[in-house]
C-alpha cells in the first residue's frame, strides 16, 4: 500500500516574516542530500532574496485558466503528480483556486499530492486557520476570507514557526523588502500596525505550542499502546472530566443566527483543546442552516437534524441520550434560559459574539 506523503508547514503571523524563504532553504538542503525536489507553486512577490533561494530547483509549469476575460495561473496538480518527485514545494497553502480548477482550494490539491505518496513543504499565516477567524477579526478588524480547516493543519507531520519581532518586521516593510513602496505605505497604515502584529504573533506562538503538545501526546499514546500490546498493562483511557467523571463530549446547537459561524469555531477549538469529541445538531429545517451544516462537516464535526416543537427540550433530550457533557449555544438561541434549566446535569456555555473594541 502506498504510504501517504508527509506535510511540513512553515507557519508565520504575517507576510514578510520569512516563511517562504525558510521553506526554500529547506528544499535546497533536501536537494543537497540527494532528494528529488521540485517547486509546484511559488509566489515571489518581488522579493529578490527569496527568489534567489529557488536557484537550481526544478519548476513544474503552471496551468493557465481563463476566467471572466482574464488569465490566471494555478499549480498544475496533475502535472506534479505525473512528475512524481520525492518532495514538492507549494507556496500559499490557504489559496483559493480560480473557478474551473479541479479543486476549489490549494490545500485540497496538496491532499491529492500527498495521496500520491509525495512529501509537501508549504507556507501558511496564522490568520488563515479557520477556528482563529473570529479572534483575528477582533484584534485586527480584518475578516480573513481564505481559511483552512483546523483538521488539515493538525494532519501536518511538522509545523515550523518562522518568527521575527513585530518591530523587525515593520523595519523590513519600511525598507521595501516585503512590498513595493506604495503597497508598503498602505499596509503600515492598516493591517501592519505593531499592536496587530503583536497579537497575531501571540496567536501563532500559542498555535505552535498547542501543535507541539498534541504531537507529544500522540507519541506518548503510541508508546503506551505498544507497551500495552507487549504486556498486561491497561490501554490508555479517554480523558475524563474532573466534574462529571464522564468522557467529555461537546454539542453545538446550530441556529440560523449569523453568530452561529463564530459558535462553531469556538466549539471546535475548545473540543480540540480538551481532546473531546464534538458534534452539532439543529432543530428542524431552515435554509440558512445548510451552510452551517456544511461548515461543520468541513471542520469534521458530526451533524444531525432533529425535530421538536419545544427547541430547548429537544436539545436537552438529545444531549442527555447521547452522553453530552457540554452544550455550546449562542445568546440568540430560542429558549436558551430554559435549556440551562433543563440541562442542569451538563455544562451549558452561552457564547456571545464579541464586538471589536470591547474587552
Amino acid at each position: 500500500m502506498l504510504q501517504r506523503g508527509s506535510l511540513k508547514i512553515f507557519l508565520g503571523y504575517a507576510a514578510g516574516v520569512g516563511k517562504t524563504y525558510q521553506m526554500l532553504t529547506e528544499a535546497q538542503e533536501l536537494r543537497k542530500q540527494g532528494r528529488d525536489v521540485v517547486i509546484g507553486y511559488f509566489e515571489p512577490h518581488g522579493r529578490l532574496e527569496t527568489i534567489a533561494r529557488t536557484e537550481g530547483l526544478e519548476f513544474v509549469p503552471r496551468r493557465i485558466y481563463q476566467h471572466r476575460g482574464s488569465t490566471f495561473e494555478e499549480m498544475d496538480t496533475d502535472a506534479v503528480i505525473a512528475r512524481d518527485p520525492e518532495v514538492v514545494v507549494v507556496d500559499e497553502f490557504a489559496h483559493t483556486n480560480v473557478p474551473g480548477s479541479p479543486r476549489p482550494k490549494r490545500w485540497e490539491d496538496v491532499a491529492a499530492i500527498r495521496d500520491a505518496g509525495i512529501d509537501v513543504l508549504t507556507s501558511l499565516n496564522i490568520q488563515h486557520i479557520e477556528s482563529l477567524n473570529d479572534q483575528v477579526w477582533h484584534v485586527t478588524g480584518v475578516r480573513v476570507r481564505e481559511t483552512i480547516p483546523d483538521w488539515v493543519v493538525q494532519e501536518a507531520t511538522e509545523v515550523v514557526m518562522v518568527d521575527v519581532t513585530p518591530r523587525a518586521l515593520l523595519h523590513r516593510l519600511e525598507r521595501g523588502v516585503v512590498y513595493a513602496p506604495d503597497k508598503a505605505a498602505k499596509a503600515l497604515e492598516n493591517f501592519f500596525t505593531e499592536s496587530n502584529l503583536s497579537a497575531l504573533r501571540e496567536l501563532a506562538l500559542r498555535q505552535t505550542a498547542h501543535q507541539l503538545e498534541e504531537k507529544r501526546e500522540e507519541r506518548e499514546e503510541s508508546e503506551d499502546r505498544e507497551e500495552a500490546f507487549n504486556s498486561t498493562a491497561p490501554l490508555p483511557r479517554t480523558v475524563i472530566s474532573e466534574h462529571s467523571g464522564r468522557p467529555e463530549h461537546i454539542l453545538i446547537w446550530l441556529t440560523p443566527h449569523p453568530s452561529t459561524a463564530m459558535l462553531i469555531r469556538r466549539g471546535r477549538r475548545v473540543a480540540d483543546y480538551i481532546n473531546s469529541s464534538c458534534s452539532a445538531v439543529c432543530v428542524g429545517h431552515h435554509p440558512d442552516l445548510d451552510r452551517y451544516l456544511e461548515f461543520c462537516r468541513n471542520l469534521r464535526i458530526d451533524t444531525e437534524t432533529i425535530e421538536g416543537k419545544d427547541y430547548a427540550k429537544a436539545i436537552a433530550d438529545y444531549a442527555r441520550s447521547h452522553g453530552i457533557t457540554q452544550i455550546f449555544a449562542t445568546r440568540a438561541a430560542p429558549d436558551i434560559h430554559k435549556l440551562v434549566h433543563l440541562a442542569r446535569d451538563m455544562q451549558v456555555t452561552i457564547v456571545s459574539e464579541r464586538v471589536r473594541g470591547n474587552t
